[in-house]
């Protein structure tokens, strides 16, 4: 897919919010013509439990809510790597104050490289509100990144 500009979304489990926005780029991109390809990862996997589902249920229920395939995202979280960092065209984590600090430490030289919004996650806000922004978010995305 050399064609294709790929947009990398970071959250902490790569369970909920980047998966959601991952799923949701890739719809639109594909429903709108877009040679843009999303793909997320998660900066602290292994805090998430091994879940029988694939997603959060928030997001899978908000997906097949809004007749997207939860096929367009991962089949389950990834770590971030450097590697992923390198490869994407746009990077973007899902909360400035969770998770910059985390790819200061992590990733040290990406924290200033990365585009940073501000959902918070469901401890803080529920998902009710949360993926609406997010779908928001990566729709004003595609309209000035596109």
């Amino acid at each position: 897919m050399d064609s294709y500009r790929e947009v990398l979304f970071i959250c902490t489990g790569n369970f909920y919010r980047s998966r959601h926005a991952e799923a949701v780029l890739n719809w639109e991109a594909r429903r709108l013509g877009l040679p843009l390809r999303a793909f997320s990862r998660g900066l602290l996997t292994s805090m998430v439990a091994e879940e029988p589902t694939r997603l959060a249920p928030g997001t899978a229920a908000r997906l097949a809510e809004l007749g997207i395939p939860a096929d367009l995202t991962s089949p389950r979280p990834v770590q971030l790597t450097d590697a992923d960092l390198e490869r994407a065209h746009l990077a973007v984590a899902l909360r400035e104050r969770e998770h910059r600090p985390l790819i200061a430490s992590g990733h040290p030289g990406w924290e200033d490289r990365v585009l940073y919004w501000d959902v918070r996650d469901i401890d803080e806000l529920s998902p009710a509100l949360a993926l609406p922004r997010i779908e928001e978010a990566v729709r004003d995305l595609l309209v000035r990144h596109a």
